[in-house]
């Protein structure tokens, strides 16, 4: 499979990031320095690490608010849980 851009993604995971690395890396979301010992968050593309960026945690949030960042559980709802099928089935064996 292809790499594709990062902005080309369906949806995005985001989490805190704790990096000890003394690096800089780039911002994807405003293209400003970032470096890695200062407050920021990961965001990985699809679930792809390979494609995870660092990104200002402000910018982030900046991108989520103007709905440029969705979520996973935003664009792929989660499928039904055992407990919930397992009650529907009996609702159904039932009518």
């Amino acid at each position: 499979m292809a790499k594709t851009d990062f902005r080309d993604a369906r949806w995005y995971a985001v989490r805190r990031a704790t990096n000890t690395k003394p690096s800089t890396y780039r911002c994807p979301l405003c293209g400003r320095l970032l470096p890695a010992l200062s407050e920021h968050v990961l965001v990985v593309p699809e679930g792809d690490s390979s494609r995870r960026r660092h990104a200002h945690t402000q910018c982030v949030l900046q991108a989520r608010k103007a709905g440029r960042l969705p979520l996973r559980e935003e664009v792929e709802p989660r499928p039904p849980s055992l407990l919930s099928r397992l009650v529907r089935r009996v609702q159904r064996r039932g009518e």
